[in-house]
């Protein structure tokens, strides 16, 4: 029988980790899952912060895990998994989001710990995360990861080069995964335009005017407009889609 729209992007009974999860993209898509039906963890360095999204949460009727950790050390991630499994006893969604791009003043200002922790935490800790879960998901009832990616991966910049590469990783790091854990698990990205979250803050003037000149919607997202991308990747919608990557950037050239 064919499914309801709704019922195509319902997820009741669901669990989905997200990490990054406490503001900006990562929050939308926290709030957007447990309205559409599923528990949550919530995850990122800042506990209070989680605490406090994990309030809303449960304010919609949903079970929240506020959990703090740094996706780009190898042993915190164990005891994030671990810790998800013992409250919820599963991970039907598992959402790499957190990211990190620090300013640098040249290139060769980008020290060896810089680089060091941007690989950490936008590659090798979605790698870890996905092994650790993927390989659950695989040998359960079987699940969805959704990487967030950046259009720096495809047009990078002198001023975010350790990033953009460990985008690009994400990105080809998304297709692996498709096939090593398929045909149970599904694996996809959203390679994200600019966004106004916090970070937007930082950009010069110069950086949105550019924004609004050059894409074909003149303008940068909201945070709420990654919900759309996050449910169909997320939920049964998307039962048919593995190893993409969506370009969600208003329509950059």
């Amino acid at each position: 029988m064919q499914k309801s729209v709704n019922e195509l992007f319902d997820l009741t009974g669901k669990v989905a980790l997200v990490t990054g999860g406490s503001r900006g993209l990562g929050r939308e898509m926290v709030l957007a899952f447990a309205r559409a039906g599923a528990d949550v963890v919530i995850t990122s360095r800042k506990l209070a912060a989680c605490e406090a999204l994990a309030r809303e949460v449960e304010a919609l009727g949903r079970r929240a895990l506020a959990y703090a950790c740094h996706v780009g050390e190898w042993s915190a991630i164990d005891g994030l998994i671990d810790a998800a499994y013992a409250r919820f006893g599963k991970i039907d969604v598992l959402v790499n989001n957190a990211g990190m791009s620090p300013l640098y003043p040249s290139l060769l200002d980008v020290s060896e710990a810089l680089w060091d922790k941007v690989i950490a935490v936008n590659l090798k800790g979605p790698f870890r995360l996905s092994a650790l879960v993927g390989t659950r998901m695989a040998a359960g009832a079987g699940g969805s990861i959704v990487n967030v990616s950046s259009i720096a991966a495809i047009h990078p910049t002198p001023i975010e080069t350790p990033y953009a590469a460990a985008k690009a990783g994400l990105n080809n790091l998304t297709v692996a995964l498709a096939h090593a854990f398929g045909p149970k698990v599904r694996v996809n990205c959203i390679m994200a335009g600019p966004f106004l979250t916090d970070i937007s803050k930082a950009w010069p003037a110069s950086a949105l005017k550019a924004i609004e000149a050059t894409s074909a919607l003149h303008r940068a997202g909201q945070p709420d407009e990654v919900v759309g991308a996050a449910l169909y990747f997320a939920s049964e919608a998307s039962s048919f889609t593995s190893g993409s990557i969506l370009k969600l950037d208003g329509g950059l050239p």
